[in-house]
């Protein structure tokens, strides 16, 4: 029995909605040519890390890239030694000012406001931000205290304006409630948070980064296309 017409159109159209899902760090390149030992394609706010760690020295390198939510807006990343969300975090915070450069200042964000920028608690030896493509992307290099794990907790987050050098508020959506979670320095393996409260989100439950078979199949496409698969198999 020949298939209707108007199922294989539908067919078309399911499968053209099916999310997909694969990595694109590894296919990034920088203007200044710098080279990352390890990356990933972090799962919220189209946000990617790239870095090297030289244990010799406890210095972190890193290449963090995200587009802000509006054009004159901020993007974040950064440590917190202390807790799992956005207080505590020893961040970096690049945005481009009126006159259309584009800097990264650092910021020890102890509160939900002000936040200004000061010193941190870790070096920051060398820091620079690029704007390209509509997205920042922040070059730093962190020196870490002796003693600190290679697993840390990490934040990262964007937003649509700045006052001055000060972040305004960003959306309460739930992909920046979940931009936080863990990241091993040395074996490359990041975990995301689900949280629901604080900018990078403040959890202790975390969940592991990318799709699942179960969710990939339970998504709603999916689910009227394998009936209709069904249905033509019967007919």
């Amino acid at each position: 029995m020949a298939t209707p017409p108007v199922i294989l159109a539908v067919i078309s159209l399911l499968l053209l909605s099916v999310p997909t899902h694969s990595a694109t760090c590894t296919s990034q390149t920088f203007s200044n040519n710098k080279v990352y030992s390890l990356c990933t394609d972090l799962p919220h706010l189209n946000s990617y890390l790239h870095w090297t760690y030289d244990s010799s020295n406890s210095s972190l390198s890193i290449a963090f890239t995200a587009p802000p939510a509006k054009s004159n807006g901020w993007i974040s990343w950064g440590i917190n030694p202390t807790a799992t969300g956005m207080i505590g975090s020893q961040a970096l915070i690049a945005y481009r000012p009126s006159n259309g450069s584009t800097v990264v200042q650092t910021y020890n964000i102890s509160s939900f406001s002000p936040i200004v920028p000061g010193k941190i608690a870790f070096e920051v030896p060398e820091k620079q931000a690029v704007y390209s493509n509509d997205a920042i992307t922040i070059f730093a290099t962190v020196v870490l205290p002796t003693g600190t794990k290679t697993t840390v907790n990490h934040v990262w987050q964007v937003g649509p304006e700045m006052d001055g050098s000060s972040p305004k508020r960003h959306d309460m959506a739930p992909a920046n409630l979940n931009a936080n979670g863990t990241l091993d320095f040395m074996k490359g393996e990041t975990v995301t948070g689900n949280s629901s409260s604080g900018a990078g989100g403040n959890s202790s439950t975390p969940s592991s980064v990318g799709p699942t078979f179960s969710n990939f199949f339970s998504s709603p496409p999916l689910v009227v296309l394998v009936a209709l698969v069904s249905l033509l198999v019967v007919a």
